[in-house]
């Protein structure tokens, strides 16, 4: 036997209320739809007791420390938001799996659900009726008049098990729960709402909804209404029901039946909308229905799922760059649809067109250098996903309108029957399209996994995102590292340069004084070689500051690197251990370049190649071709796209340590070690940028760097 005070005790810790199934996969779905669905999760959440009282209590909590306490469900809704409302009903629904508070032969959570919806519905419409100034105050009120039975049931189900099987009346009951549990459901359901200390007198219409009727003609009209919708809600009206109402509030038998009936109508609008499939209890021992079955099986599904997710979420946290999330990715979607094959095009700004990214090597030698679709292609199953914001498949895609040539080439490549495009977006801003290659059966099951696929690629878009924001960051930051360093610069040299100077024309001056034979001018000519290449070094710090005037002329860059390579031969010679190989495409296409400052930026990289490699190796030099796409129809007959000339150098060399990379193409930074000024790659980056390419690279410890430059292919019109 529980006393007043551990009752309350126990209770005050208050553990998770039991749901419906079916509301909460409602509820989990409407706040997973795009934008925040506030009216429709509020629409769920004020029709069952339980999550209304879980929002209330939360809204009304110290942590949102709000000055007015908050009564209303719909301002509660979006007061709370929707994660904290979506994490609510993971939350809950986890219990509801794992616990078997869901059906029950002596407390029905469907019954439980029905009379307290329409003890509120009841409530409003005499609300209504009476002209009361708060009918959303009477909803609330009935809907939560009964939740000290919920709490019983999940607090001591054992105990109230058996009182709910031995009292056969209402006062029965009462009296048993005083006695055994401490307090009757009434008094602990005004407890709760006390907790929230809502400025209003809902409290006491749950406390006084079983008082004796004489106690009730003299209370205020909150209690009087609960009171009366309360007894007009159970299975079985009797007349003695009908007269309560017609003393306190002068009601008739046919408005009383017209009431009911409009009541039983919105309620049974309610359950259709919410999924649940009831009709009018005939008593609390209503058993469990084959939906109802099948609600929960799905509800178990949903759980499974996001306990899958999770694990996948978390490799995507820990993922440290673009490659890694899109390994992680690849990975989830493996893992929660055991799907492959899975691309990636990312959405690219600059070149306003979606770039195909994957971590797998036996596709990334074809698709990644091959495959850019521009945003242009609006037919494209791809680009219209992403404008459009929502998934598209190929399998009744095309009812319409013929294929595109470049998702019918995608289609083939992924050896599959058709694709499904996922869009990523983040914060309103374009991140990609997620590609699955899929059969029609793989389709058909996976279309049972929408919700989870929806939460898992906003979840990759939203990850995607943030580094993207981080690199760009990091862009800037160097960016004005750079403007810093390059003003220092400039006031060193300038001060270093009066006194070489001086000292050049004092060497030039001794060497006056001197015979042409004298021993010394040998010496003089080795001073001045080595000022003027103290004069050479300084230069270079600020060269990769100054606008260049470039003099753009047709670079064919295969014969470019050939005849550097002809005329570092005495450099390479010195190195002997090192072994060249060069692999240049075949008609590769003629660029209009800056042929000087392309040659500058050759040297200083194979330069930094052969240097890493003091013991030997092979070093790698290879050109390629890559197209913009191709889809002859997407090139209109003004604008041709041309596509891109893309050099890689590759050494075996140490690699590139994960300290340096975050600042690898900053002034002073270098991986060389002692003796060298990190300027060669700064002075690389600026050159390529200035001429409208790209410059990457892949490094790995041990196993060496690979730089990849990419330059635009234009016409001379264009220039």
């Amino acid at each position: 036997m529980e006393t007043r005070e551990s009752l309350f005790k126990h209770i005050e810790t208050q553990r998770h209320l039991p749901t419906l199934p079916s509301i909460l996969l409602k509820l989990i779905n409407a706040c997973e739809q795009d934008g925040e669905n506030l009216k429709e999760v509020s629409r769920i959440i004020e029709h069952d007791p339980s999550l209304s009282g879980k929002i209330l209590n939360l809204v009304n909590s110290a942590h949102f420390g709000l000055p007015n306490k908050i009564d209303s469900i719909h301002r509660a809704v979006v007061l709370v938001g929707t994660n904290a409302i979506k994490n609510i009903a993971i939350c809950t629904s986890v219990y509801e799996v794992f616990n078997q508070t869901r059906g029950n032969s002596v407390f029905n959570l469907k019954f439980f659900w029905w009379h307290s919806l329409k003890c509120a519905m009841v409530a409003k419409f005499i609300a209504e009726k009476t002209h009361y100034i708060r009918p959303d105050e009477a909803f609330l009120s009935g809907l939560l008049h009964d939740i000290g039975k919920l709490v019983f049931w999940v607090n001591f189900q054992e105990k109230y098990r058996e009182i709910l099987k031995t009292c056969k009346s209402q006062n029965d009951l009462i009296f048993a729960e005083e006695k055994q549990l401490g307090a009757a459901h009434s008094e602990v359901g005004a407890w709760l709402i006390r907790r929230w200390k809502l400025q209003s007198f809902m409290a006491d219409s749950l406390l006084y909804h079983h008082e004796p009727k004489k106690r009730i003609l003299n209370a205020l009209p909150l209690v009087q209404i609960i009171y009366v919708a309360n007894a007009l809600s159970h299975v079985e009206q009797q007349d003695k029901d009908y007269n309560i109402a017609g003393e306190l509030f002068g009601f008739s038998r046919s408005q009383i039946e017209e009431l009911l009936s409009l009541a039983e109508g919105e309620l049974k609008n309610v359950a259709q909308l919410l999924g649940i499939e009831i009709e009018s209890p005939k008593s609390t021992e209503a058993i469990l229905s084959e939906k109802d079955q099948e609600a929960h099986e799905d509800l178990a599904r949903e759980v499974r799922e996001f306990s899958l997710l999770t694990g996948t979420l978390q490799n995507l946290l820990q993922a440290g760059d673009e490659d890694e999330i899109v390994r992680a990715a690849q990975q989830g979607i493996k893992v929660l649809f055991d799907i492959k094959p899975v691309f990636f095009f990312l959405y690219d700004n600059e070149k306003k067109g979606l770039i195909c990214k994957t971590t797998d090597e036996k596709d990334s030698s074809f698709i990644n250098d091959n495959i850019i679709i521009p945003m242009e292609a609006d037919k494209s199953l791809l680009t219209s996903s992403l404008t459009k914001g929502r998934p598209l498949e190929s399998f009744t895609g095309f009812t319409d309108t013929k294929p595109v040539i470049i998702d019918e080439q995608i289609i083939r490549f992924v050896n599959k029957e058709g694709i499904l495009c996922i869009p990523m977006l983040a914060h309103g801003e374009y991140v990609g399209v997620i590609v699955l290659g899929l059969d029609q059966v793989e389709f058909s099951h996976l279309s049972k996994h929408s919700l989870l696929l929806n939460m898992f690629s906003n979840n990759v878009a939203l990850a995607l995102h943030v580094d993207q924001v981080r690199r760009h960051q990091l862009n800037r930051i160097q960016s004005e590292r750079l403007a810093a360093s390059l003003y220092m610069a400039r006031k060193v040299v300038h001060e270093v340069n009066n006194p070489l100077s001086i000292m050049k024309n004092y060497l030039k001056i001794l060497g006056m004084k001197l015979s042409a034979q004298d021993p010394a001018q040998e010496e003089i000519e080795c001073l001045n070689e080595e000022i003027d290449r103290i004069t050479m070094i300084l230069r270079s710090l600020t060269t990769f500051s100054e606008k260049r005037v470039c003099n753009f002329v047709s670079v064919d860059i295969n014969g470019l690197l050939s005849d550097l390579i002809r005329i570092m031969t005495e450099f390479l010679s010195q190195h002997s251990n090192i072994k060249l190989h060069m692999d240049l495409e075949d008609e590769l296409p003629m660029i209009i370049t800056e042929k000087d400052s392309l040659k500058q930026v050759f040297i200083n990289l194979v330069k930094n190649a052969v240097e890493v490699m003091p013991k030997g190796g092979n070093l790698y030099i290879k050109t390629r071709h890559i197209p913009s796409y191709f889809e002859d129809e997407l090139a209109s007959e003004h604008k041709k796209h041309l596509g891109y000339v893309q050099i890689t150098i590759t050494d075996e060399g140490p690699g590139i340590s994960d300290k340096i990379k975050p600042r690898l193409f900053e002034p002073f930074v270098t991986s060389k070690g002692h003796g060298h000024f990190g300027l060669g790659l700064s002075i690389v980056y600026e050159i390529i940028k200035s001429l409208n390419g790209t410059l990457t690279y892949e490094s790995e410890e041990g196993k060496g760097t690979s730089f990849k430059i990419r330059l635009p292919i234009v016409t001379e019109e264009k220039v």
